[in-house]
C-alpha cells in the first residue's frame, strides 16, 4: 500500500484517496493527487495563452 503524505493544513496522517484527490478527514481539506511530489503539471488551470493560474488570479 503507497504511503500517504500528511495533510498539508493540519498535518493529520489519516489522509485518504478519493477519486483524484487526497482527502483530509480531520479538517476537510483536499488536494490533487498529482500535488504529491509537486507534480501539478496535469492539473494545472490554465488561461487561453497556456498560463498557469494561480490562486487569486
Amino acid at each position: 500500500m503507497n504511503e500517504l503524505s500528511q495533510c498539508p493544513k493540519c498535518n493529520s496522517e489519516y489522509t485518504y484517496e478519493d477519486g483524484r484527490v487526497i482527502v483530509c478527514p480531520e479538517c476537510a481539506h483536499d488536494w490533487p493527487i498529482s500535488m504529491e511530489g509537486n507534480k501539478l503539471d496535469e492539473f494545472a488551470i490554465k488561461d487561453a495563452n497556456g498560463n498557469i493560474l494561480h490562486d487569486g488570479n
